[in-house]
């Protein structure tokens, strides 16, 4: 049976004061997995801490945690990766949990819900943030996590290797859930301690502005996964403010064969056009979308699921045991045949006729 290989993939930005304790605690807790640390371009001394600590240590200088996570989802090759914050606020001790969840259930994400004991650990501004980000979600996509922003997940291969990644800072963790939702992938949730960080070590998210930034993305990924939603909205609002705004001038034109107030009969006429060519840009955005959902789970179903190497190995193992008793079976039958009185194993054999000239 072959043992799954498991990465530990941990984005980093001056986090001297606590990389050396992540990196030690998912070695302990993982003691066979390789440790990656990506360094986002750091002005202290986390990359030689976390070297010290036994990481392999590379470098992506585009700013942003999105484009860090692109990196190590392309630079990386295993069958389990484990991401989470180089800030000692995840519970490693849960990363087997974790990963035996992701690989028995044959699942493709396995997120890390965050249960805090301490106040300072979740600040309230972010709490709430999440909270509506992660119901908006819910209503916009119509399921969703229990924890939209956590930082820490379990992934499969084919997972890692059909997500696009195409955010470029804290709103990655809102495009990983879209990614799932979308192509109905196979999930879990598994309740983990969320710690308070070390001291000397600051937080990089920004409760406004990258708030906002999340919240442009589940827009973003709305208008582009749902367009008959989005644009069939958009064209049904207009439509009805098209027909307020005529009312008025139909009531007056039906009175006295009359169009007083010809800007206002201009104006719904556009409002109109505009609703309908809302509604069939939907229609037509649809299909694309739909054409290019197939060919995303059709890429993503290409890839090995985890778990695949253990099921081959009992198959063949089965098979084997199979053709053993196969053989016995046989082997039983002609020993039967010889003691009720064949002379020999050819007694029943049709001899062969040679034709003359021939050896």
């Amino acid at each position: 049976m072959k043992q799954h290989s498991v990465a530990v993939i941990l984005p980093c930005r001056n986090e001297e004061a606590a990389v050396g304790a992540t990196v030690t605690a998912f070695r302990a807790a993982l003691p066979d997995a390789v440790i990656y640390v990506y360094d986002n371009n750091s002005t202290d001394s986390t990359v030689n801490v976390a070297r010290a600590a036994g990481a392999i240590v590379r470098t992506e200088l585009t700013p942003g945690k999105g484009n860090v996570v692109r990196r190590m989802f392309a630079d990386i090759d295993a069958d389990v990766y484990v991401m989470a914050d180089g800030d000692a606020t995840y519970d490693a001790a849960a990363a087997p949990t974790m990963v035996r969840e992701l690989v028995e259930s044959r699942l493709d994400m396995v997120v890390g819900v965050r249960s805090s004991i301490a106040k300072t650990a979740y600040r309230p501004g972010h709490r709430l943030g999440n909270a509506i980000l992660t119901g908006m979600l819910s209503r916009i996509f119509g399921r969703s996590f229990s924890d939209v922003l956590s930082g820490y997940r379990v992934f499969s291969r084919r997972f890692v290797k059909s997500f696009p990644a195409l955010s470029e800072g804290f709103e990655v963790e809102t495009e990983m859930s879209i990614h799932a939702l979308e192509l109905h992938m196979p999930v879990a949730e598994v309740v983990t301690a969320y710690k308070v960080r070390p001291e000397g070590s600051t937080s990089k998210l920004s409760t406004f502005r990258d708030g906002w930034r999340i919240l442009s993305t589940i827009l973003t990924l709305f208008r582009i996964e749902e367009p008959m939603f989005f644009f069939g909205t958009a064209g049904a609002v207009l439509g009805f403010v098209s027909i307020v705004i005529a009312v008025p001038v139909a009531v007056t034109y039906a009175e006295t064969d009359l169009v007083p107030r010809l800007p206002t009969a201009v104006l719904s006429t556009g409002l109109m056009i505009l609703a309908f060519l809302s509604l069939f840009s939907g229609m037509i955005l649809d299909t694309v979308v739909r054409g290019h959902r197939e060919l995303r789970r059709l890429a993503y179903l290409a890839l090995r699921p985890p778990g695949r190497e253990m099921s081959s190995d009992l198959s063949r193992s089965a098979s084997r045991q199979d053709s053993s008793r196969a053989g016995d079976a046989t082997g039983s039958s002609a020993h039967t045949r010889l003691a009720s009185g064949a002379t020999s194993p050819s007694a029943g054999m049709r001899p062969v006729r040679r034709r003359k000239g021939t050896a």
